[in-house]
């Protein structure tokens, strides 16, 4: 799976740890997060970009980490189209993507370890969205995306 990962300055340990795992599992990774040189950017920049690789079919999914994975999820989520879970557990990570068509998980490196981290990307990965009476919440929310932009243009 074709799969881009981002992170911050407080999350780039952890994002090299879940990048040799996603590697060692056979995916294709493309890195846009901080990579320790130069200055780092804020968390949405990075957001924004897994969010257009995502939004321009580059990738099939993406992972976001900074220190809560709150503020990169909200980033990522300005972006149309676009749904970013913070997720600090796999049953929370296979349910976004199953319930609510997420095509980008987040977490914090301050609130969960690497083995965790790794969990929750595998449960993201290897769930798929179900459709079905979760079609209708997916277009609801959609349909919300589309009146805000709608009423934003005046």
């Amino acid at each position: 799976m074709k799969i881009a990962i981002g992170s911050d300055s407080s999350g780039i340990e952890l994002k090299d740890i879940v990048v040799a795992h996603l590697l060692d599992a056979g995916h294709d990774v493309t890195d846009v997060g901080w990579d320790g040189t130069g200055e780092a950017e804020y968390s949405a920049h990075y957001a924004r970009k897994v969010a257009h690789l995502i939004r321009d079919e580059d990738v099939e999914r993406g992972v976001l980490i900074c220190g809560t994975g709150i503020g990169i999820s909200i980033s990522a989520n300005k972006v149309r189209g676009i749904r970013a879970a913070v997720c600090s557990e796999p049953y929370t990570a296979q349910h976004t993507r199953e319930h609510n068509g997420s095509q980008i998980i987040a977490f914090g490196a301050f609130v969960v370890g690497p083995q965790m981290a790794c969990a929750i990307t595998d449960a993201f990965l290897g769930a798929e969205f179900k459709g079905g009476i979760f079609a209708e919440r997916f277009n609801l929310i959609a349909a919300i995306e589309d009146e805000e932009l709608a009423a934003s243009r005046g």
